[in-house]
């Protein structure tokens, strides 16, 4: 039974991360409920959901665009440190801290996945009207690097806080976003990823498992995104939210 509900996690996972995102959401569960400490779940949960991340960010490389006047170059080592820190930030923090941190940390990125949407929707509105950025370089770099460290940390949400945090920048082109939004997932995460498992944080019990099934419901789930409304999925990924940030608070 173990076995699968990780073989389902990792599906339904992959499809969530292919269509709206979320997916850690489900994962992190699955592996808490088979018995994996919080700590090393999110860190597996992270490195499953890994290949996914790279595939997006090759599939929509010829459509990034910069915020702020950042160079591509100055983005990526934002990435890259943030992402540093955030996984180095988890090495240090102990089990019982991080199961503290959990309900909190899923309330954060389920209240990001509500309001994210309806800042970018305000924001695309805008597209056409005549503004001036007034965000410095400076703070665009310091903004994207706490979220870089908070997806070095946590990563469950990350993507649709980055595209807010885009919005909130000055961009307006959704597909340039996602573009840049996959470009500084894959890195942070790959990243993170190194150092999560020079600190013995990857359950290899179930990381294959879970990463094949991963990548199967990525496949099935960019064949559904045009068939299944992404209200709906949506939806359903802000009750899975509430609900488990809700059970790890009774816990």
């Amino acid at each position: 039974m173990d076995w699968l509900l990780i073989a389902l996690a990792g599906l339904l996972g992959g499809m969530l991360n292919a269509v709206a995102g979320g997916g850690s959401f489900i994962t992190l569960f699955a592996l808490v409920f088979v018995g994996v400490p919080p700590l090393m779940a999110n860190a597996t949960g992270t490195a499953a959901l890994l290949p996914g991340y790279l595939a997006s960010a090759w599939r929509f490389r010829k459509e990034i665009e910069y915020p702020a006047n950042l160079s591509l170059k100055t983005l990526c080592l934002i990435a890259i440190a943030g992402g540093c820190l955030g996984a180095a930030i988890l090495l240090s923090t102990s089990e019982q801290v991080f199961a503290y941190l959990v309900p909190w940390l899923i309330l954060l990125a389920t209240l990001a996945f509500i309001a994210g949407p309806w800042l970018l929707k305000k924001r695309l509105a805008n597209a056409n009207l005549p503004r001036v950025n007034t965000v410095k370089p400076l703070t665009a770099m310091m903004i994207l690097f706490i979220v870089c460290i908070y997806g070095g940390y946590f990563n469950g949400g990350l993507g649709i806080i980055l595209l807010a945090t885009f919005g909130l920048l000055g961009q307006t082109q959704l597909h340039g976003m996602n573009g840049l939004k996959n470009l500084l997932s894959a890195l942070l995460t790959t990243i993170a990823v190194v150092i999560y498992a020079l600190g013995n944080l990857i359950d290899g019990q179930y990381l294959l498992l879970l990463a094949i099934m991963a990548i199967i419901g990525g496949y099935l789930g960019a064949a559904l995104a045009y068939r299944i409304p992404q209200s709906l999925l949506r939806g359903f990924i802000v009750l899975v939210g509430f609900a488990m940030s809700v059970g790890f608070f009774m816990r």
